[in-house]
């Protein structure tokens, strides 16, 4: 199938992008790296002797510079619908999160031990129904809250990332129900004309 005139110019500023070329250079898996590592600097959440979990991993940018800052002494445990080559600490499944089987696989995982960072890079496949995508887009931000809610230690942290859209505010309020702290970061790695934004809710509400 020849490519659209809109896919060879994503391409090409994909190709062009400087946190790609940098990613390559730097030996990252993406330019998802790049961000996480600006979030991280500001917030300091990736902290040794903690468990992490990285939800929709693949390729494996988040989970790199998890397993890297906690320089050995920690643990990340990811998961993705898609297949992710293996990491030097990182335990990976694949599987669908909202599956509920794959859910309770997780818990297994974990063993009963509390998290301190659940990270949420999850998006799903887009259909280009802005509607129905953004639906996906925080229904699956919804899910990852709700795993926070229940495995984050008290003073733990969840980022994940949403879409400037429908159901966006009340998304910001469900999250300032669980955490005492709720801010939202806009990392430069991330394209200025991209709605994505990462939202940040710290220290769990008794």
């Amino acid at each position: 199938m020849a490519r659209t005139r809109t896919s060879n110019a994503w391409l090409r500023e994909h190709v062009n992008d400087p946190y790609v070329q940098r990613a390559k250079s730097e030996g990252y898996r993406s330019r998802a790296s790049y961000k996480l590592m600006e979030i991280d600097d500001k917030d300091r959440l990736i902290r040794s002797g903690e468990v992490v979990v990285d939800l929709g991993a693949t390729p494996g940018g988040w989970s790199q510079v998890a397993a890297q800052r906690q320089k050995g002494r920690g643990r990340v445990v990811a998961l993705d619908l898609l297949e992710m080559a293996p990491l030097p600490g990182v335990d990976f499944f694949q599987g669908d999160f909202r599956d509920e089987e794959i859910l309770l696989k997780l818990e297994e995982m974990l063993a009963g031990e509390k998290v301190g960072l659940v990270l949420s890079d999850m998006a799903p496949n887009i259909s280009g129904i802005p509607i129905s995508d953004q639906a996906r887009v925080m229904h699956l931000a919804e899910l990852g809250l709700d795993f926070a809610r229940n495995w984050l230690k008290p003073d733990g942290a969840f980022l994940v990332k949403v879409f400037q859209g429908h159901g966006f505010d009340e998304f910001v309020q469900e999250m300032r129900k669980v955490f005492k702290t709720v801010s939202s970061r806009k990392p430069d790695a991330s394209r200025d004309r991209s709605p994505e934004v990462y939202l940040l809710g710290k220290g769990l509400k008794a």
